[in-house]
């Protein structure tokens, strides 16, 4: 699991560690942990120079505390993550380090724009990695949540050990070992237990160095994506053109099927040219509903998930690593009229939707297959694009009983 994936689930109440925050207690809460680093392989030198005099950090806390509600539209998201700088900062990139990015593509089969693209969203090229109000000590931060992170504890004291770990193995120093305040590390973000698993010395000099060296760092990331089941040679996705009067049931984004299924239902690329048999199976997704891009998604948009899996963040790296090798933007817009609805809004929607007949199922804010499946049989009631997209628009015309 990779570093966006966990902020989202570190998310405690804020009450949870003020009853134990004397320094005392997070002293004694530190000292206990020396056994089970120890028996991880920790030896008592390392331990005991790396949480010498440590703290917790309130920030760490207070960051971990958050709980936001994330409704900002995808495009808003994709405007800042596919940004001109970001795809020319890319580009930039790839000729100052083309000879250790062809080597890493050849070596694990990664195109090597996707990993461009990882280090861009990540770390804005290393460009955060000197700012100290982004980049902690990991012990220190680690040390935090193991102690006063409530019932996420457990994960910290796990990647405090594997952090040890890393020192212990002589790849980089404590003290120059920084990262987020959930402890995602170096150019391209990996938490401790993901180093140690996936991380390599692809310069050959003794250490496994994703703080300082770029090859080391984007060659870790390569052999994390092939071994995560990345298809060399394979796309991530296409964006396509669906026909008039298409059946939106199938852009259902979890039954793969194959592209000749997909040319049979009339789907071409966005610029009219026929699909290329040869990507496999895909699944059909429309992030915005009708009015916006629709997006065959193959296998390796999968495996970008395993780094992190929100589908905005992979569809950034997706098309901010086709940005980079030289392609356009999107070619249909995105319907920049609408805003998502937060949670009270679509439990709002599930609601009215119950009320009506059209069994969305529980009333809990979340928009799955039964509520999507309720927008389009009210869709169709209305007479309206059955798209099982819950707009604003359309809830504004459930509210008014329409």
């Amino acid at each position: 699991m990779q570093r966006s994936a966990l902020l989202a689930g570190l998310a405690i109440g804020a009450t949870v560690y003020a009853t134990d925050s004397s320094a005392n207690s997070f002293a004694h809460c530190v000292s206990a942990l020396r056994s089970s680093a120890t028996a991880s392989g920790v030896s008592q030198a390392v331990f005991d120079t790396a949480l010498r005099g440590v703290r917790p950090d309130p920030e760490v806390l207070e960051k971990a505390s958050r709980q936001p509600e994330f409704t900002k539209p995808i495009w808003e998201y994709l405007d800042g993550a596919v940004s001109d700088r970001r795809v020319a900062d890319g580009r930039k990139m790839k000729r100052r380090y083309r000879r250790q990015l062809a080597a890493i593509e050849a070596t694990y089969g990664i195109d090597r724009h996707i990993l461009l693209a990882i280090w861009g969203l990540e770390s804005a090229y290393g460009a955060v990695l000197d700012n100290p109000e982004i980049v902690k000590p990991t012990i220190r931060s680690l040390a935090t949540l193991a102690c006063q992170g409530g019932r996420r504890a457990k994960f910290g004291r796990t990647q405090l050990t594997a952090a040890l770990q890393i020192i212990e193995r002589g790849d980089i120093a404590a003290g120059q070992m920084t990262g987020s305040w959930a402890g995602a590390m170096g150019h391209t973000q990996f938490i401790p237990t993901t180093y140690n698993a996936y991380a390599v010395d692809f310069t050959g000099d003794g250490r496994r160095d994703i703080w300082h060296s770029v090859g080391d760092a984007l060659a870790s990331t390569a052999n994390y994506l092939a071994k995560s089941g990345w298809r060399t040679g394979a796309p991530w996705a296409y964006e396509v053109r669906l026909p008039a009067g298409f059946d939106f049931t199938l852009a259902d984004g979890a039954e793969a099927r194959p592209i000749a299924a997909w040319k049979h239902a009339g789907i071409v690329h966005a610029d009219g040219s026929n699909l290329d048999p040869a990507g496999g199976d895909a699944t059909l997704v429309l992030p915005a509903g009708a009015s916006g891009p629709a997006f065959l998604l193959f296998k390796n948009h999968r495996v970008i998930r395993r780094y992190n899996n929100a589908f905005a963040y992979a569809l950034a790296i997706g098309h901010l690593a086709d940005r980079i090798r030289g392609d356009g933007p999107f070619a249909t817009p995105w319907p920049r009229a609408e805003t998502p609805l937060d949670v009270a809004e679509r439990r709002e929607l599930q609601a009215i939707l119950n009320r009506r007949g059209f069994s969305a199922g529980g009333i809990d804010g979340k928009v799955g297959p039964r509520t999507r499946s309720a927008v389009r049989a009210f869709q169709r009631s209305a007479g309206l694009v059955a798209d099982g997209y819950p707009s604003r628009s359309l809830l504004k015309r459930l509210r008014a009983g329409g």
